[in-house]
């Protein structure tokens, strides 16, 4: 740590926490999909709709929480967004049927994501730290958000085979609890003068002219659309993958294994994109990642699963998993500056998470209609691989038209 970060620490932490904690438990909510349909006798597309209101509640909260925070700093959105996390998951817990679901694992932990989630937590990163160490430290907080996953989904799964499905859910609301003092510690991020931002100021401009500044942006608006395929690929797969794997008669336990080993693996990818993004360009490795994605969900869903099969492809997705975060918010800050890098950057992500919806739901509505993934996933990878290849013909350098000289 450098000595100039470290009075920064605790904010660096608390954002962290934030991340670990809440990420790590909302990718993991897919492993008690099959017990809970089961027991309260709703089908997987009522329980993927929770999860894609959730997505819907969460992508379009997240710029009104990054304008909030502008207004009233970002103590007091992040220690609301804590309680309604831990709420959420209480209300989860003790659901009868799809209204108690949807209210506690869809607007509730919506709401709460909105407040607390990658968004949040890297704006609140990126006002702590100076602008040339930026990209790298966004880095390793983002790697902080795989921990969560690597420990929530062995924990969530073991609970759930030994006393219940509920079981599971309560222990992540205990979890939980550590959203608070992390709350409070990135809070203190509102005392800080703001550091030089590395781009553009938008200053004491209005929500409107911010707004206005991003929608004109050609760079920003193909980064979104192609982080809406993003959003799609991703949560299609912490949902579904969970059925397909029992669908194909594998151990329920592989679940929780490739989960934890996604966590492990986004870990270093999430450091080595951050560090990456401090050197190349932040789109172009967008756009690399996108690809990469895609192929590797077109060979493993090619070929029946193994377990060794499904371990390695785990670990190439962990790798490629939350590595686009460091470089989405990096990128804002180099556009737009950082006064409403929250709020910018969560219209970028209101586009990932309609993707994401279509992503939870789609997937359910598909299965429930073929009774396979196969068509789910052939349009996910057909997906990646455009909006990939999309992203990183955006990034290729331009020529200016030679200057005319003057008559």
């Amino acid at each position: 740590m450098p000595p100039s970060l470290r009075p920064v620490l605790p904010i660096l932490i608390g954002a962290s926490v934030l991340m670990t904690l809440s990420m790590g438990v909302r990718q993991s909510l897919g492993l008690f999909m099959t017990p809970l349909t089961r027991d309260i006798a709703i089908s997987v597309s009522d329980f993927t709709l929770a999860i894609a209101v959730q997505n819907l509640v969460w992508g379009f909260l997240q710029p009104v929480t990054g304008a909030l925070a502008v207004r009233t700093g970002f103590r007091p959105i992040l220690l609301a967004g804590s309680v309604l996390f831990a709420g959420g998951l209480a209300t989860m817990a003790v659901a009868q049927g799809v209204f108690t679901l949807m209210l506690g694992a869809g607007v509730m932990i919506g709401a709460a994501l909105a407040c607390i989630a990658a968004a949040m937590a890297l704006s609140v990163a990126s006002k702590a730290v100076p602008a040339e160490r930026r990209s790298a430290i966004l880095g390793i907080v983002s790697a902080a958000g795989s921990l969560g996953s690597f420990l929530a989904a062995p924990l969530g799964q073991t609970m759930s085979v030994e006393f219940g499905w509920r079981a599971g859910v309560a222990a992540f609301c205990v979890l939980c609890l550590a959203l608070l003092p992390a709350a409070w510690l990135a809070g203190r991020v509102d005392r800080l003068p703001q550091p030089g931002a590395g781009g553009p100021q938008l200053g004491d401009t209005s929500f409107g002219v911010a707004l206005r500044a991003a929608l004109s942006r050609p760079a920003f608006l193909v980064m979104a659309a192609a982080y809406f395929v993003c959003g799609l690929q991703l949560v299609f797969l912490t949902t579904h993958l969970p059925s397909y794997l029992a669908l194909c008669g594998l151990d329920p336990m592989l679940s929780a294994q490739a989960l934890g080993v996604i966590g492990a693996f986004n870990m270093m990818g999430s450091l080595f994109f951050g560090w990456a993004g401090g050197r190349w360009s932040k789109e172009g490795l967008l756009g690399l990642i996108y690809t990469l994605r895609s192929v590797a969900l077109a060979f493993y869903f090619a070929v029946p699963p193994t377990p060794a099969a499904t371990l390695v492809f785990a670990a190439v997705m962990g790798f490629l998993w939350l590595g686009v975060a460091p470089l989405i918010a990096g990128a804002v800050a180099e556009m737009f500056g950082l006064r409403w890098q929250a709020m910018i950057q969560g219209l970028a992500f209101m586009s990932h998470q309609v993707g994401s919806f279509l992503g939870a739901f789609g997937g359910g509505v598909i299965f429930d209609a073929l009774g396979s993934y196969d068509l789910a996933w052939r349009l996910a990878v057909a997906m990646g691989l455009t909006a990939g290849v999309l992203q990183m013909l955006f990034a290729l350098p331009r020529r200016r038209p030679p200057a005319t000289a003057p008559a």
